[in-house]
Parts: structure tokens; C-alpha cells; sequence
């Protein structure tokens, strides 16, 4: 009898085919009188949908949820249905005997291996081919150690777990969201998801804190003080400062009050000698551990720029397609404690590489460590790491990954670097200044990346400064500063977020204890941070991650709800959490979905009962023209109290401030206003005006065709007659002096607007829209500030530059200067003049007499 393999893509196959040798090609698969080898092509089988278990599900309606099946159907994926039907009947042979599993060695793998065995109705005994590497060694020793499929049952479970939890709470609560929400308008859906919603909430609540933020002014004064040997500086120290937890602003070098710091800083003027103390005190920095997938997504987001999703693919294909790696869908950071003899050789096999390699062998570094072998952190799989495979041929980002990969690798063998930390106190006037010098005295495994981190080195004291030490007093300048809202999410910082279930982990040792009850897996958040990008809950600007008025809207909806359970990253972390429960058999899978389906029944409920309370309505100070009375704030709109108006606070995918509405309510027009976006996601600027009935519209006061960039949305509106004395004037135009007139489209003089030859601007070029201020600066100073995030049309990268004026009225680039290259370092014009070159204004985009 002979064994049936069913691996999860085709190059696998081929792979395994390769490894055990003597194989003939049979039609898609693979033969020999001991084996049959094919594959599917990723999923091939799903859930059957509402619509497939009775077709009035196929019709949104409140009454018809919850829906909770009985029990799961499956059904081939149309597109792969072929494939499927070649796997069933080669599982149906007469002549198989075993299956064998060869899909992926993680949850989503053993989940598509099970679909096809139960959907192809095969009864036949199954093992497990559990491949940590690709290499045709790796694969002959994963057959060596075949394991019998019962071992997986509970991966099996978890697996069916997650995939039917994910239907229940995305089928329910996407449709129970999305119609009492939204109601009847067609095309519009607001999904959501077990973990892609508190994923959302956690981005949400980040860019209200940003936008709430109220900048604190503090000062800082900073002492020049002169010694035997030359200059240094220093900055002041509060005296007794201890550090407040509840306050996260406070530094001892920040004084609150400008009286205080004016009074300090005519205390110090006083005095002409500081007496002098230092300490001096060595410190380690250990190398960091190897890399799981996800803090390796991170830091290749970090470090050049590439979104999880990308690093994520780069990995699979150094996995799969060059054998190059061990398996990369991994949340371990530790190795097997027998792999030591395993490290030995790879060391060897990548020393031509990487030279540093050669020296952890010859000095005998590797060496039993828990921080590095460890059996109890590693379950299923262990941390990335190199295989030893050579001569393969690496395209750009594959060698950037695997050079990463490599590094750590090595570099977690050496032992850690060494600096010497001195701290120098300078006290005038009974005032004290701090001032800090490192030194890098030992580089240990900084040496693995050719570098040594940059020398604070202090200007030292020598015996000729007294004893103590004195330093001659030159100068104090007083610096008044501002505290600065918390950063956007970046890929890098939402994966780690996601990681540690909503909390930022830079310690190792804590980051490892919240992975348990982290937000999905390191398999799936780069895919659901893809999909809230592709359903339009998130824009990527640059390196981040910023919410649309569609996230705002869903998030308000479900706070209002109370649908804690979705929004909450912990309260969801801690369903990944009992999904490991049942891998470690900890947990059944019937207790599992009991939650699951009483967490979709209480969504449902809440969702079919939900009444917007009025008394959570605040009273604004804006008096409704309709009324005379005070405007009322709604979840969803600014509310006249007579009903007669509504002016909803997301219109054209833009959310309109409190601010904006008084605007409107008292002016009867706003504008132009940027960041509106169409139907197809295309931002245009429009104004806003009341009608006669109150009614809010778009007005778009085109100044001349546009190319598309900031056209014309498609949104209801109205094409105003232009009254030049309503729009803003911005400066001159530098082809005849006369007025340049801001309007919805575009900056541009009296000639343009009119249709005739004149100067015009686009209000948004490669996809950055172009404030006033920016175009009033270049009109009267010749040149802009510098202009973040435009976006290249060839290669897709944002980069940041000025725009000047050139004689007669074009525009030309300019870029700020690039920091000094490191001695040895290529020359080359950088990625900002390389993004931008050739990127001239479009047709329509600047237009001259």
C-alpha cells in the first residue's frame, strides 16, 4: 500500500519529491510504488456561508440573527474546486493506504489539511510531516520522526476553533453592525472581527489622544561651562526630584513654570565657578534574542520601511523557495536545548558570509544557555534562524531579511558590549547641572554589524581643575519647550501592541508573558492589519497608521453599545489565550465555542435592543438657526432641537469637528476643506454650505480641469459661480502679480479661474494636499517650508521636500541635507532625490501663461 502526502502548496511538493528521490510526474502529481505526492494551493475548502444552510439568509435582516450553526458545513472554494476533486480522488485510491499530512507545520495548516481529509469523506489512518526547515536534509529527518496525526488533535480543535469563533463573530456582528448602523445604504458594510476590531480600537483611541492633546510649555536651561581641556555643557536638575507615576510628562531637566525657570536662571547668572563631581560606572548591553516572526516584522518595518505583510512573504519565500531559513510563522525566540551540535554546523556553513561566524566557533561560544536554548519556550516551533543553505540568489529585500536573521543569529552568541557611563554634576549658585558621557570600551556583539555606537565621549577633567574640580562658568541660555502627543502607530509599534494585547512591550522578559494573550497569532496580524487597510478603517501615511472617519464611526457605535468584548484588545487577547489552552489540552473545544456562541448572542442582543440614550446627549453653546436653541450632540450628528437640522459629524468619509459646525452654523459656508474622500477612496477638497432649507452641500468652485488628483468626488454637490471676494487670497502670482485665489481644487489667479491662461496650482500634488500657509509661503518667499509625505508615482515611497518658484511661475524640488555618510559608505543621492526624480508636476497640476 502506498502513502498519499498532501503538502500545502506545489513548490512544497516538489520539494518533498526532491528530498525522497526517484519520483515520476503523474498529471499535478508525484509517484513511485511507496508514495503519492500533491498538494492544494493554500485553502481549498471553507465554511459554508448563511446563504449556502437556507437562502433567505441571503437578505440582512436583525430578525434572522443570531445565526449559530449546529454543526459546521464545508464546501469546495469555487476558484480551486479542480484541485480538490484531484485530492479526494487520490485519497480514494484503492491502493492508499495511509495520508499523510504535509501541510504547514502551525494551526492554519493542520486547519486546511483537516477541511480537505473531512470534506473528502476519508476514513484512513493519518500521520504528521512536522517540518521546522526546508533544506532536503530537514525534510529527510521530519520523515525520520514522522508523528501520528492523533497528536495533533488538539492543534486540530484550535485550529477549527479559531476558524469557526472568527465565522460566528464576523458573520453576527458584521451583520447586526452593519444594519443598525447603517441601515439600507446599499454597498455599505461595517465589518467586524475578533481580533481586527480591538485592533481598530487600539488605533482609534491613539489618534483621540493625539487629537486631544494639550501641549504643556515647559523650559530648559542649559549651562556652558569651561575646564582645563575645553568646553562642555550641562542641564539643569530640580533639586529632589522624584519621579510622579501618574505623570509621564515630568523630568527632572523640565521646569513647569516660567517664573521658577527665570528665577533659577538669574541665580546661576550670579555665579562665575561650578564645583565640579563625576561617577564613573561600566555597563553591559546583552545582545538581543533571536527573532520570532513578529519582532521581525517589526524591526524590518522599523528599519527599512516594509509593512508585516511584505516581511511576512519575504520570509515564507526564504523558507520555501531558497531553504534558507527555518520556519518563519513562529512565536518562539528560543532554540531546542539538543540543538547545539545543529548551530555548530550552520556557524560553519555561513562562515564565508559572515566572518564574525567563524569567531563565535573559534572562541567557543556556544554554549548551553537557557536565554538561547530552552525546551520550555519552545512548543511547536523554535525562533527564526539560518539553515546554511549557500549559493542562492537573493533578491533585494531577501538579502536585507536574511542578512537580519543571519546577524541575530550569530550576534546572540557573543558576549554583550561593554561602555563606560560617566555622569558629571556642575553646581552653581547651590544649582545643579547634568552632564552624561558613554563610551564604547568593549563592542562585543556590536562587532557582528560592523559597527561601534556612537562615543558621548565628555571633555575630561584633568588634575589642573583643582580638588575638587572646578569649571569656569561661560554662558546659560534659557529654552522654552513643549510636550508632544504620543506617536502615531507604525506597523512596527501595532504588531507590538497587538503582541502584548494592547500594551507597548520594550521589555523582553514581560513582552514573553503577554505573548499567551496577545492579539491573534504571528501568522495573522500582518494579514489583519492588510485587511482593516483594505476595508478602508486605516490609511498607511508614510510609516502610519491613521484612522478613517469609517473606524471613528464604528468604534463610537460599538462604545455605545457596550460591545466591550470586541473593542477591548485585552478582553479579546485573552480568547488567543484559551485557543493555546486547547493546544495544551488545558481547555475542550466545546467549552470554547459555548463562549464564543454566548459572546455572539449578547452582541446580537445588544444590537437588536439598542437605543441611543438621550441623556449621554451633551448641549453644545452653538444656537441652530432653525430654533434659536442650543445644538445638541449626537452619537452620530450636531442636532437642531426642533429636528430641522443635522449635521452629521462624518460627511464625504471626513469627520467635521465641533469647531467646524459653528463655522457652518454661523457662516452658512466653510471652506475649502481637505481630506473629504469619495466613494472609491479618492480624496477632494470641497466647501460646505446650508441651504435655504438647512441643508448641508458640497460646492466646488473648480478653478480649470483638473488631472484627477483632487478632482471631482461624484459626491452630491453643486458647481458655485465663483465670487472672488469670498475665497482667500493666498499671495501674488509670479507670472503678473495679481491674486492667487484659494478655491476647492486648486490654488489659482482671476485668468484661471476664468478659463483662460493664468497661474494654477493643484491643491493636491502626488497625493499630499498643499495647505495655504504652504502655498502663500512659496508665493511671497520664493519657497515653501519642508513638505512631508508626498508620495512618488514611480516607486511608491513617500518622501519629504520644499517646493520652490522657478522664474515665470514653475515649480521646482528641493531636499534637506542628508546627514554626513559614515567613512566608508557609497556615495549616492539618497532615497528622497531618488523618490522624487522625475516626478515633476502632472499636466494640470501647474499651469503658466
Amino acid at each position: 500500500m502506498k502513502s498519499f502526502i498532501i503538502a500545502e502548496k506545489p513548490s512544497v511538493a516538489r520539494d518533498i519529491a526532491s528530498a525522497i528521490g526517484r519520483f515520476k510526474k503523474v498529471e499535478d502529481w508525484f509517484e513511485n510504488d511507496e508514495y503519492i505526492i500533491s498538494s492544494a494551493v493554500g485553502h481549498l475548502v471553507e465554511l459554508f456561508m448563511p446563504e449556502d444552510m437556507d437562502p433567505k439568509l441571503k437578505f440582512w435582516r436583525l430578525e434572522s440573527l443570531p445565526i449559530i450553526p449546529e454543526k459546521f458545513q464545508l464546501k469546495p472554494i469555487d476558484k480551486t474546486k479542480d484541485r480538490f476533486k484531484e485530492l479526494k480522488k487520490l485519497m480514494a485510491r484503492e491502493d492508499v493506504g495511509t495520508i499523510i499530512n504535509a501541510c504547514d507545520a502551525g494551526r492554519e495548516g493542520e486547519l486546511i489539511f483537516t477541511y480537505i481529509y473531512e470534506l473528502g469523506h476519508c476514513k484512513k489512518p493519518v500521520s504528521r510531516l512536522w517540518m521546522q526547515s526546508m533544506t532536503q536534509q530537514g525534510i529527510r529527518d521530519a520523515f525520520a520522526q514522522l508523528r501520528n496525526g492523533t497528536e495533533l488533535y488538539p492543534l486540530r480543535d484550535a485550529a477549527r476553533c479559531r476558524s469557526e469563533a472568527d465565522w460566528l463573530i464576523g458573520i453576527n456582528g458584521t451583520r447586526a453592525i452593519t444594519t443598525r448602523m447603517l441601515g439600507s445604504r446599499r454597498g455599505q458594510v461595517a465589518t467586524v472581527g475578533r481580533v481586527q476590531t480591538p485592533t481598530l480600537a487600539m488605533v482609534v483611541e491613539r489618534e483621540r489622544l493625539i487629537r486631544g492633546f494639550v501641549p504643556r510649555d515647559y523650559w530648559r536651561i542649559i549651562g556652558e561651562f569651561g575646564i582645563t581641556e575645553g568646553e562642555y555643557e550641562g542641564v539643569f536638575q530640580r533639586a529632589n526630584f522624584k519621579k510622579n507615576g501618574t505623570d509621564e510628562e515630568d523630568k527632572a531637566e523640565r521646569v513647569w513654570s516660567a517664573a521658577e525657570a527665570n528665577r533659577v536662571l538669574n541665580e546661576v547668572k550670579a555665579g562665575s565657578i561650578a564645583t565640579v563631581s563625576e561617577e564613573k560606572k561600566r555597563t553591559t548591553q546583552i545582545a538581543p534574542r533571536l527573532y520570532d516572526l513578529t519582532t521581525l516584522q517589526r524591526e524590518a518595518n522599523n528599519r527599512f520601511g516594509l509593512p508585516a505583510e511584505a516581511t511576512l512573504r519575504i520570509a515564507q519565500s526564504l523558507y520555501e523557495k531558497h531553504k534558507a531559513i527555518t520556519y518563519p510563522r513562529t512565536d518562539s525566540r528560543a532554540l531546542p536545548e539538543d540543538y547545539i551540535p545543529t548551530v555548530k554546523t550552520t556557524l560553519a556553513a555561513i562562515q564565508p558570509d559572515f566572518i564574525s561566524a567563524q569567531k563565535v566557533l573559534d572562541e567557543g561560544w556556544v554554549k548551553p544557555a537557557k536565554r538561547i536554548f530552552n525546551n520550555k519556550e519552545v512548543s511547536d516551533h523554535f525562533a527564526i534562524i539560518p539553515t546554511g543553505e549557500s549559493g542562492m540568489k537573493l533578491n533585494a529585500d531577501e538579502a536585507k531579511i536574511y542578512d537580519m536573521i543571519a546577524r541575530r543569529f550569530i550576534a546572540v552568541f557573543y558576549p554583550s558590549a561593554e561602555y563606560d557611563e560617566t555622569t558629571r554634576l556642575s553646581v552653581v549658585s547651590g544649582h545643579t547641572f547634568r552632564t552624561t558621557g558613554k563610551v564604547l570600551v568593549f563592542p562585543g556583539w556590536l562587532e557582528v554589524y560592523g559597527r561601534a555606537e556612537k562615543n558621548d565621549n565628555l571633555t575630561p577633567l584633568s588634575p589642573k581643575d583643582g580638588k575638587p574640580p572646578q569649571a569656569r562658568v561661560l554662558n546659560f541660555e534659557l529654552i522654552q519647550e513643549a510636550t508632544k502627543p504620543p506617536p502615531r502607530y507604525t506597523e512596527a509599534t501595532l504588531l507590538s501592541a497587538m503582541e502584548g494585547a494592547g500594551k507597548l512591550l520594550d521589555d523582553e522578559e514581560l513582552a514573553a508573558a503577554m505573548k499567551e494573550k496577545g492579539l491573534g497569532t504571528p501568522a495573522t496580524r500582518a494579514a489583519t492589519i492588510e485587511h482593516v487597510i483594505r476595508e478602508k478603517y486605516i490609511e498607511r501615511q508614510s510609516r502610519e497608521l491613521v484612522p478613517t472617519a469609517k473606524a471613528e464611526n464604528l468604534i463610537d457605535f460599538l462604545t455605545a453599545l457596550k460591545a466591550d468584548a470586541l473593542t477591548s484588545p485585552v478582553m479579546t487577547g485573552e480568547w488567543e489565550h484559551r485557543l493555546r489552552m486547547i493546544e495544551e489540552k488545558t481547555l475542550t473545544r466545546p467549552e470554547f465555542m459555548k463562549a464564543i456562541s454566548d459572546l455572539t448572542q449578547q452582541l446580537v442582543g445588544s444590537a437588536k435592543t439598542f437605543k441611543e440614550n438621550t441623556e449621554d446627549h451633551r448641549t453644545t453653546d452653538i444656537l441652530s438657526p432653525t430654533d434659536g436653541q442650543p445644538i445638541v450632540e449626537t452619537l452620530r450628528a450636531y442636532k437642531s432641537q426642533d429636528g430641522l437640522l443635522a449635521i452629521y459629524k462624518s460627511i464625504g468619509n471626513r469627520l467635521i469637528n465641533e469647531s467646524e459646525v459653528r463655522t457652518l452654523v454661523t457662516e452658512r459656508r466653510i471652506g475649502p476643506l481637505d481630506g473629504f474622500r469619495s466613494k472609491l477612496g479618492k480624496p477632494f477638497s470641497a466647501i460646505l454650505t446650508l441651504d435655504a432649507e438647512n441643508k448641508v452641500k458640497f460646492v466646488f468652485n473648480n478653478a480649470a480641469p483638473t488631472n484627477g488628483e483632487g478632482g471631482e468626488p461624484g459626491a452630491e454637490g453643486t458647481g458655485a459661480p465663483l465670487d472672488l471676494a469670498s475665497l482667500r487670497v493666498v499671495g501674488p502670482s509670479p507670472v503678473d502679480g495679481t491674486p492667487v485665489y484659494e478655491t476647492s481644487n486648486a490654488y489659482a489667479c482671476a485668468k484661471s479661474l476664468k478659463g483662460e491662461k493664468g497661474f494654477r496650482l493643484s491643491r493636491t500634488l502626488l497625493g499630499k494636499v498643499l495647505t495655504a500657509d504652504d502655498v502663500s509661503k512659496l508665493l511671497k518667499e520664493g519657497k515653501t517650508g519642508l513638505i512631508e509625505n508626498f508620495k512618488s508615482k514611480k516607486t511608491g515611497r513617500f518622501f519629504s521636500a520644499f517646493l520652490g518658484l522657478k522664474p515665470g511661475g514653475g515649480i521646482q524640488w528641493s531636499f534637506p541635507p542628508r546627514a554626513p555618510k559614515a567613512a566608508g559608505a557609497k556615495k549616492g543621492r539618497g532615497k528622497a532625490a531618488k523618490s522624487a526624480e522625475g516626478e515633476t508636476p502632472a499636466a494640470g497640476d501647474v499651469t503658466i501663461s
